[in-house]
């Protein structure tokens, strides 16, 4: 297993950046490696870190403002080759047709529960584990 993993997480809100890290603590499940976050609140610092490359996941905020998490996703999967998965929250889980929409692997609602959120993040997680291996 690697040592850690990085997880890239995109919202204009402190709180809500704040609200992932708590959810996922320093693993979000005993078979995943320990997560590093990259906080960013714009678009130009997201597309920067992912130019950048060892992103394993993003987490975005559809939510965020000027441009949501949704839109964001969109982008990415358009223009990013090998796009890393990516885990939208939401406001509403009546959204769930707009995170299909911008190709997000997995979704879950503001404000983060922490066991839907950590169980959403390891499986992704789990994923690109195996796709490496």
């Amino acid at each position: 297993m690697q040592p850690t993993a990085t997880v890239l997480v995109y919202s204009d809100n402190a709180s809500t950046r704040q609200q992932v890290r708590l959810a996922t603590g320093r693993r979000p499940a005993a078979d995943v490696p320990a997560v590093e976050f990259i906080e960013c609140a714009t678009l130009p610092a997201v597309l920067k870190e992912l130019d950048r490359g060892g992103i394993d996941v993003c987490v975005l905020d559809g939510e965020a403002t000027p441009i949501g998490g949704m839109g964001v996703c969109r982008q990415l999967k358009d223009e990013i080759f090998r796009c890393p998965p990516v885990l939208l929250l939401m406001g509403r889980p009546q959204d769930a047709w707009l995170a299909t929409w911008s190709r997000a692997e997995a979704a879950v609602t503001l404000p983060v529960d922490p066991v839907e959120f950590a169980n959403s993040l390891a499986a992704l997680l789990r994923d690109k584990l195996a796709v490496q291996a």
